[in-house]
């Protein structure tokens, strides 16, 4: 990839990489690198660097990329991210302060500590916050909306805004409201009181369930399609025949055929060739056109 080392970029506090590999950042460990990759000090850090920036140079954030396949020719312009200054976790009473960087499973936990119900379903949510509020991330009959007050976001001209609920319309899987140029660095959420343990033994049992149904010690990216109104991805998956289909090292888990797996060196090519025949199959047997849920990014 081509490096834009001749573009003056503004100076930082963080770290500027150029050409950087992004396979060992995310879940699926394939794809190629960011252009430049950028990690601020802290808020003010990023906040300066998008208000400094050259126009016309695009930006795109990562966080652990667990729902995030990146194609092969890497990520064009600046990909951010956030480092762990931004994944700090506070409690009050009943609601909980998350940075973007914080993992979800880290935030269920510390509400639990806390006493505060409601985020257990957390645990159960790979990735990060900040990801979870751009997709309104959930699981077991929850997501994200349900425990929502606000968010801090900074816009693509290093402006800090605060979002409420009404502001994010939140939709499946989609924050309606967020824009794209928006990068998310904390958010509140409010729970209900109810006994740690109690919370404790409600999330190891959705953990259990999930480590029973899910390959999630495989290289994969969670799952892959939204479930269609009034189906289940999975089960239209496998009524089309695709358990176990592979393409290269790319392959539909036998486990949960709604996990794409790669079981060696799969490009990131062939796991996106592997989903569309998914997609043509399931089409073609029952007339439903599933939505990839796993987001796309960067040049095939």
């Amino acid at each position: 990839m081509m490096t834009r080392s001749s573009i003056a970029l503004p100076p930082v506090r963080g770290s500027i990489a150029h050409d950087a590999p992004l396979k060992d950042l995310v879940w699926f460990r394939a794809g190629g690198p960011a252009e430049i990759l950028f990690r601020p000090a802290d808020g003010d850090d990023l906040a300066a660097f998008l208000a400094a920036k050259p126009e016309g140079l695009p930006v795109s954030v990562i966080g652990v990329g667990s729902n995030l396949l990146v194609r092969d020719g890497g990520i064009p312009g600046v990909v951010v991210r956030l480092s762990s200054v931004f994944g700090k976790i506070e409690t009050d009473g009943l609601r909980l302060r998350a940075g973007a960087a914080a993992l979800d499973g880290a935030v269920a936990r510390a509400a639990a500590d806390a006493g505060i119900a409601g985020l257990e379903f957390l645990r159960g949510v790979p990735g990060t916050i900040g990801g979870a509020l751009k997709m309104n991330a959930g699981c077991y009959g929850r997501e994200i909306k349900d425990i929502f007050v606000e968010a801090t976001a900074i816009d693509g001209q290093g402006r800090k805004i605060t979002l409420s609920a009404a502001d994010m319309a939140f939709e499946y899987r989609k924050a309606k409201g967020a824009a794209d140029d928006l990068i998310f660095v904390e958010a509140v959420f409010e729970g209900a009181a109810d006994e740690p343990a109690a919370i404790r033994a409600r999330m190891e049992e959705l953990s259990a369930n999930r480590e029973a149904s899910q390959p999630i010690k495989s290289r994969t990216g969670g799952s892959t399609f939204k479930n269609p109104p009034g189906h289940k991805a999975w089960q239209l998956i496998d009524e089309a025949g695709c358990r176990g289909l592979m393409r290269g090292a790319a392959q539909v888990s036998e486990k949960h055929t709604n996990f794409l797996i790669n079981t060696g060196d799969a490009t990131a090519a062939e796991l996106e060739a592997l989903g569309e025949d998914v997609r043509r199959r399931v089409l073609e047997k029952s007339g439903v056109t599933l939505e990839w849920e796993i987001k796309r990014v960067g040049i095939a």
